[in-house]
């Protein structure tokens, strides 16, 4: 297959194709071919590491997707908002949100363990990581700081996951998907409201109630920028960080000997997620547009144009990473793409990689000849959040603490 075969529209369509979900980066190794390339739609795809790092970082380039079909402002969070309000959200909830999480490892542990005990016996066993550990980590843990009670993550969960498929790159989005959207978010708003109207008759020890007392020189935290950094907590607070873990997961399962190191040498945990998050990354691609036309890769992308930026595919150019398809558990120099970068970097990135760092380390340690049951396993339809649905481990034992 070659770029003679597939255009770059044609191309972008095999990444959406799920049958392709499990493994993508042949078709990001075509696409970085052209690393700079115009769709038949007008979309441009930046696929190349030096040219999606330059946009990042570029004061030119808008978080604002131009999507007709995007959230009304009510639902606008940080991630796709530019300076100045951009920069203003986000240093209230960095400030408050920051200092929240430092020093919370051994709790994080904890919870791990505590998750992992429910499997342990004196046999063989098989857990799922997505839904016995993965997902309820981070869920646990955000809820946890936001005070949001632990029984109402059904409620939220199932919220959550309808509006991060409104997150994959359709240009042409259903009526039904646009509805099924509008559906979810109101009625996650409705349920955030009566979070709100609960610690504004009663503030307690959380990050809700630290952010709703939060303000500058301009005063305090409007109600629709609260609303959509709880949102934009909620979600990102746990969606991706699932996918963190499970692709860690896999990429050990698959190499026994990264496996060995990792229990020999607790301290790999570290470089290792940095590994995992360039070698198979829990957000594939990203969007953006131009507020000016803009000379890049021997071309000129116009002002007013959208982007598609994939990250997936940056993180393993060779012209910036050395053998870039090999996992590599302590890669030297591995500026990765894989939360982002610019003014947009990941606010949960300090948390998302202790969760991922603990977690990754206590299966190591914990289970017996682990393996996986079904390989590649079932993934979820979202291509920009990419991850398995489940993972299915088996193994001889799961030793106790």
């Amino acid at each position: 297959m070659t770029t003679t075969q597939l255009s770059p529209t044609d191309l972008f369509a095999q990444v959406m194709r799920y049958d392709n979900r499990a493994d993508p980066y042949p078709c990001y190794a075509l696409m970085r071919e052209r690393p700079v390339a115009r769709m038949e739609n007008g979309t441009w795809l930046v696929s190349g590491y030096h040219e999606i790092a330059q946009l990042l970082h570029d004061p030119r380039i808008s978080a604002d997707r131009l999507n007709p079909q995007a959230p009304e402002p009510a639902l606008r969070s940080l991630l796709v908002q530019d300076p100045p309000r951009h920069d203003r959200l986000r240093r209230l909830v960095t400030g408050e949100f920051i200092p929240r999480i430092m020093g919370m490892r051994d709790h994080i542990a904890e919870l791990v363990d505590q998750l992992l005990d429910a499997h342990t016996g004196s046999g063989p066993g098989q857990l799922d990581v997505v839904t016995d550990l993965a997902y309820p980590l981070p869920v646990t843990v955000i809820c946890e700081l936001l005070g949001v009670p632990r029984e109402d993550e059904p409620v939220f969960g199932a919220l959550s996951r309808r509006l991060t498929l409104a997150l994959d790159p359709v240009d042409s989005p259903t009526e039904e998907q646009i509805r099924d959207a509008q559906q979810a978010r109101d009625q996650l708003l409705q349920y955030l409201e009566g979070l709100i109207q609960q610690r504004r008759a009663e503030p307690g020890d959380d990050l809700l109630s630290a952010l709703m007392a939060s303000g500058d020189d301009e005063g305090p935290m409007g109600p629709v920028d609260l609303r959509v950094t709880l949102v934009l907590l909620l979600i990102a607070g746990h969606e991706t960080t699932v996918n963190l873990i499970a692709n860690g997961t896999l990429a050990l399962l698959r190499d026994p000997n990264v496996l060995a190191r990792l229990r020999s040498d607790p301290d790999l945990a570290t470089p290792l997620v940095e590994e995992v998050l360039r070698y198979d990354p829990p957000v594939q691609m990203s969007g953006r547009s131009t507020l000016a036309d803009i000379d890049i890769a021997g071309t000129t992308i116009p002002k007013g144009s959208r982007l598609r930026i994939m990250l997936a595919a940056g993180n393993r150019d060779p012209r910036r990473f050395p053998d870039p398809d090999r996992f590599v558990p302590d890669r030297a120099d591995n500026a990765h793409l894989g939360f982002g970068g610019g003014i947009h970097y990941c606010v949960g990135a300090a948390l998302a990689r202790a969760e991922a760092q603990l977690a990754l380390t206590a299966l190591a340690n914990r289970l017996t000849a682990p393996r996986l049951v079904a390989d590649p396993p079932p993934y979820r339809r979202n291509a920009a959040l990419r991850g398995p649905e489940h993972l299915l481990v088996a193994y001889d034992r799961l030793t106790n603490r």
